[in-house]
């Protein structure tokens, strides 16, 4: 339901007629945000360095085709009015008047009026025109008139209102607002008899033409004087004209017309043919109310609006169709009918007459190519193709998608590459019959044939076929030749037709087949000529097109040689469709097909690009000028101006620093950063396409880094030589401290050896002290053990007497016998006392570190542990403690209660540890 509603609607709107354009000059729109300015333009002219000066509000705009420069008053009061003369740019303004001249790249304003009190404080004028009349400046307000000689200012005060002044001939009219036109001589006026009409109404121009005078007014329209009379312009137009408000008016070359309104745009009046076109918001202009016109050295125009401006081409041999509705869609090809063109587009196939374009019925959908045979228009379509005659439109057949038509070379035969293949027109005058190709069910893009019984056929994704026929059209064979020939990358080939001789283009190189070989060989002639080429279109035997990185050039083909002619890129930029260019010509002129309409182009079209172009070269906002010099890591910004504004601007390149590489001026700029140190130099060439022809050069020279200027140089050997001084008498510093610190140093040596031979000597002492202590531990050692053998000597004597006891009878005999063992193992108390002093010596440490370790020792488990420790048996110990062998064997199992020892640990080994 969805798609049949939209199916529906897009009939509607395909059947109703919708008002379009004719072909229009191109138009380039400026709005506030490209100038940077205010809305207003209020005049305009081009100076005698060919940059267009605009009065603008608050500003003097300045366009030289690369950049927008704008300058305010001193005063920053509104400029109304312009007049270049020479170097001078005079500006009228509220209260002010003067002139601006160009110094280093800047626009300078000198005040004529300053300090002359010329102006009462009551006075609110504007200088609204400037003109030059009997050899003086005229600079005219709504009430005065200021008479410039160069040296002195005369003002004349009219009675009236006034609207402008003009000149013509060597009369000079004033309008006054609501008085009618007056006639000026000296400092008096006169209204011409029969002039009334022009009461109550505002003329806004007067311009004389092949010695006719026309007077146009505001809200009247166009007057023609007669006889001394007045009588209106006999045209439709004049009426259209009264209706929209006449703001401006300029005859201009052609036997045109150019009248500006105040909402209906522009209108270009043809006294060739009695037709006009009207540019505004409705095509092409961004705004409807025109206040003033200018020219450019090639006499095109300049609109100021009433907000932004607009450079119109009207003497470029380009003429644009446009479509802004977006009904017609993109067109993929037009045609020429007898009132207007046949217009194939991918919504479908439309007819365009008397200024208005229908859809022609059942051909919604994508329509693709549009060939004349004779009187016949053969229209390839998606739905299949499609004769126009006539007026009258019908199916020749249901065949998808045709794609191309082309026409043997050989004969009267046409081949039509379609979607499934190539049919055969074999008469032209029965298009309803053809013969299908077979063999070659593939979707075919582009066919071509120079030989009988063969045909050539590229695929439209990859490959190259040769296609050989019977005389009655059936296939005999087909090879493809980008294979045999070894061509990997053989995707997009297309086939081009020059002189008899076909040509194909694969991969950007140019190949043409040898016979002989039958395999295809590079073509020497196009392949010199034309390098880097995407696309190529023949309009005649003589003419072509060729698309050569993004860009179009028309080639006129002369014996061998070629002349190209550039066609710029603005009037085609982002509005082409790859692989699908297709040109139509029409007697003197083609047509070439793009996404929102199409170009019509000059057959004869020659541009011959100015080769005058102007250097400028900025460093920090400043001019530069050649071999000047620049900071190093600055921006360096060179304008290349040509002062060509149409269709003739040249095609720049430039190489740097002579090198190989020519390098596209984007937008009239070079733009160069982190330059190195040195001469540098740039030099600018035009390009057609096949030649590189130097029109200019600029040099300069980027300084050394502030850090290797002079005076950073000398700042280095200054610091040099002071860290040279400095390291001299820091170095003779450190040798002095050196000296004094060696000195010190021996001296501390000496003292370092008295100290350690002093220390040596203690330490020898000390050795010496202990070898005595070693000695006195030996004696004690010697007097312990002494000791020890002494008391148990007694514990022998002890047995001895026991013994003695047991064994003698004999009283007498008995107590002799025990005085003399007595007086043998006599020992005297001072023995034991020395003995035990000298154990504790001996085993000082033991005893401290036992006594810490186990506390509640008595002192005398401490001495049977000193025994234990000397390694003395149970036997020895009793008779030192003064007890018996089983009392030690008693002692010694308590001592090992007390230190905690077990069963199977040794006492005495456990003692020895601590």
């Amino acid at each position: 339901m969805k798609s049949i509603l939209l199916k529906s609607i897009f009939l509607f709107f395909a059947a109703f007629q919708i008002q379009a354009q004719e072909l229009l000059p191109f138009v380039e729109n400026y709005n506030k945000s490209d100038y940077q300015g205010d809305n207003q333009i209020w005049n305009v002219a081009q100076g005698k360095d060919k940059a267009m000066y605009f009065a603008n509000n608050h500003y003097l705009l300045r366009y030289d085709g690369v950049i927008w420069e704008k300058y305010a008053l001193p005063n920053k009061t509104i400029i109304r009015s312009i007049l270049i003369e020479g170097d001078r740019i005079y500006s009228g303004s509220y209260k002010e008047f003067g002139y601006w001249y160009r110094e280093n790249g800047k626009m300078r304003y000198v005040s004529i009026t300053k300090n002359l009190r010329l102006f009462a404080e009551k006075d609110n004028e504007e200088i609204w025109k400037i003109f030059r009349f009997n050899g003086s400046l005229y600079f005219q307000s709504f009430n005065d008139v200021f008479i410039y000689d160069g040296k002195h200012i005369k003002k004349i005060k009219f009675p009236f209102l006034i609207s402008y002044c003009f000149v013509v001939d060597k009369d000079l009219y004033v309008a006054s607002v609501d008085k009618g036109l007056f006639k000026m001589k000296g400092s008096k006026i006169a209204n011409p008899k029969g002039w009334d009409v022009l009461k109550n109404t505002v003329v806004h121009a007067i311009e004389k033409d092949k010695n006719k005078t026309y007077i146009f007014t505001q809200k009247k329209g166009i007057f023609i004087v007669e006889n001394g009379g007045l009588k209106p312009w006999n045209n439709p137009l004049n009426e259209t004209l009264k209706s929209n408000g006449i703001n401006v008016a300029k005859f201009i070359k052609n036997n045109k017309l150019v009248i500006g309104t105040g909402n209906k745009g522009v209108f270009i009046y043809d006294f060739s043919n009695n037709t006009f076109k009207n540019i505004d918001r409705n095509n092409v202009l961004m705004n409807n109310s025109v206040l003033s016109i200018g020219f450019d050295k090639e006499e095109d125009l300049w609109l100021g609006l009433d907000n932004g401006l607009a450079h119109v081409e009207v003497n470029s041999p380009i003429s644009f169709f446009y479509d802004n509705s977006g009904i017609l869609g993109s067109v993929y090809s037009v045609a020429t009918i007898d009132k207007g063109y046949l217009i194939a587009s991918n919504h479908g196939i439309f007819e365009f007459d008397s200024g208005n374009f229908k859809m022609l019925p059942n051909t919604q959908g994508q329509g693709w190519n549009i060939t004349k045979i004779g009187s016949k228009y053969v229209i390839g379509h998606n739905d299949g193709t499609f004769c126009y005659e006539n007026g009258a439109l019908a199916k020749i057949n249901n065949v998808s998608g045709g794609w191309n038509l082309s026409k043997s070379t050989i004969n009267d035969t046409y081949f039509q590459s379609t979607y499934s293949g190539v049919l055969v027109y074999d008469d032209a005058s029965k298009l309803s019959q053809n013969i299908r190709i077979n063999d070659l069910s593939k979707p075919i893009k582009y066919v071509a044939q120079n030989k009988k019984n063969e045909i050539w056929a590229a695929d439209n994704y990859r490959g190259l076929y040769r296609v050989f026929l019977d005389d009655n059209f059936k296939t005999v064979k087909v090879e493809n030749i980008t294979q045999q020939s070894k061509i990997k990358n053989d995707f997009g080939v297309k086939i081009f037709e020059f002189r008899n001789e076909i040509l194909f283009l694969i991969n950007n190189v140019w190949y043409t087949f040898n016979s002989i070989s039958n395999k295809l060989e590079e073509n020497e002639l196009f392949n010199t000529n034309f390098k880097n080429i995407s696309d190529v279109v023949a309009i005649d035997k003589d003419h072509f097109m060729v698309l050569q990185d993004g860009i179009l050039y028309h080639i006129y083909s002369h014996d061998n040689k070629f002349i190209w002619n550039i066609i710029q890129e603005k009037y085609y930029k982002g509005k082409l469709i790859n692989e699908n260019l297709r040109i139509f010509r029409s007697q003197n002129h083609y047509l070439l097909n793009l996404d929102d309409g199409f170009i019509s182009l000059q057959l004869e079209y020659q541009n011959e690009q100015n080769k005058g172009v102007k250097v400028e070269a900025y460093n920090d906002n400043e001019l530069l000028e050649n071999d000047g010099k620049i900071k190093h890591n600055t921006e360096l910004r060179i304008n290349v101006i040509s002062g060509i504004y149409g269709a003739s601007k040249p095609n720049l390149f430039y190489q740097i620093n002579k090198g190989k590489n020519y390098i596209p001026i984007s937008n009239g700029a070079i733009v160069l950063n982190n330059l190195s140190s040195g001469s540098h130099s740039i030099v600018i060439f035009k390009h057609d396409g096949a030649n590189y022809d130097k029109v200019s050069s600029f040099d300069f020279k980027v300084a050394q880094p502030w850090y290797f200027s002079f005076w950073m140089i000398l700042l280095y050997l200054l610091l040099i030589g002071a860290v040279l001084f400095f390291y001299y008498k820091w170095n003779k510093l450190r040798y002095t401290q050196k000296l004094k610190l060696q000195a010190e140093e021996l001296k501390h040596q000496r003292e370092i050896l008295e100290m350690e031979l002093k220390k040596e000597n203690e330490l020898n002492i000390q050795e010496y002290e202990k070898h005595i202590l070693e000695l006195e531990l030996q004696t004690k050692s010697s007097e312990v053990a002494g000791k020890s053998l002494s008391i148990a000597k007694q514990s022998e004597m002890i047995e001895n007497i026991q013994s003695i006891l047991d064994s003698e009878k004999d009283f007498n005999k008995l107590k002799s016998e025990i005085k003399k063992a007595i007086k043998i193992n006599e020992v005297n108390k001072h023995e034991w006392e020395i003995f035990e002093t000298n154990l504790n010596q001996i085993h000082n440490e033991f005893i401290i570190n036992l006594s810490k370790k186990y506390p509640h020792l008595t002192p005398k488990d401490i001495k049977l542990c000193v025994y234990l420790k000397m390694n003395l048996s149970s036997k020895e110990i009793a008779p030192m403690m003064n007890i018996s062998f089983r009392g030690v064997e008693l002692h010694r199992y308590r001592l090992r209660k007390k230190l905690n020892l077990t069963q199977d640990e040794n006492l005495s080994k456990f003692l020895l540890t601590l």
